[in-house]
């Protein structure tokens, strides 16, 4: 048994307790949570600053570990796809090297869990040897040149079934986005997947031209097409913003994580609820300002009651793999969210978007969460405050 101790322990799921005690068994599985009142305080270790559970990364794209700081900032959505796509093929073993590193990254920054866009094998080796959790959402798009689609589809189940997942991980096929994916690979991905207790991940309405594609069928996104000398007939002319062509095409059986979001508007949010009650958001702030130079409109989202998660995005379009530090930047930008409704959005949120609110996200009995000291902090996040493990010896 293992006794701790902080000025506040947040149970996320419950209450605030000031100078609470933490009581773990020898795997860290929650034994109690309880008033300092009840225990010898010499038998019980004691840090100063906060204890939270876990973070939960909904978003992340290890594989692209490697490209660090190799695509500009503030060019737009287009424009960084396609400078990926021109650098993103280097030596194997750089990007497993990087891979590995990223992965560790995480881990000292107390990430727990992470839901990962892998388009490829690379980073299975790792997440074979990892302590995180990883639900691996294997990307599928055809970029509605149908007559490729089932070889498109075919090309990704293979790397699906290449992952063989450790104890404990989670594997999904998923649609890259509305923009890069065929009515006809939809449904062949929704064949694909359980009817039911599955996460599915999307991107969405991250960049301005994909509404005006489905919107009024042309824009930058059409001309990018085009410029690859790529057929757009089949590119559907919705009249309605992307999510809408999305949601369609979803089964809303199934968990949506609904990645970035940065445009999403508040009847978007009123129709996704309407359409599913299994509905999560994901927010990527950092590579949000990284790529388009702008941030969600979280009030929108706030005041539909959303259920919101935070995912960093890559090392491509990232400075860093820390939710604490995709936390900073969400308090630095729009101060007005409380620090334990953001804390919401990194650990419970997260986790039961990824299917893990059985055992992580929150403290509480019969969780093991992994525990989490934030140091120099006194009820809200600054510059200075900093997040380390509490290790269980």
């Amino acid at each position: 048994m293992e006794k701790f101790s902080a000025d506040r322990i947040y149970t996320v799921s419950g209450k605030i307790i000031e100078n609470g005690v933490v009581i773990t068994d020898e795997s860290g599985k929650i034994l109690s949570v309880e008033e300092s009142s009840k225990h010898d305080m010499g038998m019980v270790r004691r840090f100063e600053g906060a204890i939270i559970p876990g973070f939960v990364n909904t978003h992340c794209h290890l594989e692209l570990s490697h490209m660090k700081g190799m695509v500009d900032t503030g060019t737009g959505l287009i424009d960084f796809i396609t400078a990926v796509i021109s650098k993103r093929d280097v030596d194997s073993s750089i990007i497993e090297k990087a891979i590995a590193e990223g992965d560790k990254k995480m881990y000292d920054e107390g990430i727990v869990a992470v839901g990962d866009i892998s388009n490829t094998t690379d980073t299975f080796g790792t997440k074979r040897k990892s302590r995180i959790k990883y639900h691996t959402f294997v990307e599928m798009f055809d970029l509605f040149q149908i007559d490729n689609t089932p070889s498109d589809f075919d090309k990704y189940k293979a790397v699906f079934e290449d992952l063989r997942p450790k104890e404990g991980d989670k594997k999904t096929i998923v649609p890259h986005a509305p923009y890069s994916v065929s009515r006809s690979l939809f449904e062949m991905i929704g064949n694909h997947n359980p009817d039911k207790g599955v996460t599915i991940s999307i991107h969405n309405q991250e960049t301005a031209p994909e509404d005006r594609l489905f919107l009024l069928n042309d824009g930058r996104f059409k001309e990018w097409y085009q410029s690859f000398g790529l057929e757009t007939s089949h590119i559907p002319h919705t009249m309605k913003p992307s999510i809408y062509y999305a949601m369609d095409n979803l089964n809303p059986n199934n968990r949506t994580l609904f990645v970035h979001n940065t445009l999403t508007q508040a009847e978007e949010i009123k129709a996704a609820r309407e359409w599913s009650k299994n509905v999560y958001w994901a927010t990527c702030p950092n590579a949000n300002l990284y790529i388009e130079n702008r941030l969600p409109d979280y009030r929108n989202f706030i005041n539909m009651d959303a259920r919101m998660t935070i995912g960093t995005d890559s090392l491509t379009s990232n400075w860093q793999l820390s939710i604490l530090e995709e936390m900073k930047t969400i308090h630095q930008y729009q101060s007005y969210i409380p620090f334990e409704t953001i804390l919401r959005w990194a650990t419970l949120n997260g986790a039961e978007a990824l299917g893990y609110e059985d055992e992580l996200g929150s403290i509480e009995k019969g969780k093991k969460p992994g525990l989490l000291l934030l140091e120099n902090f006194k009820g809200q996040l600054s510059p200075q405050t900093t997040v380390k493990r509490i290790e269980i010896v």
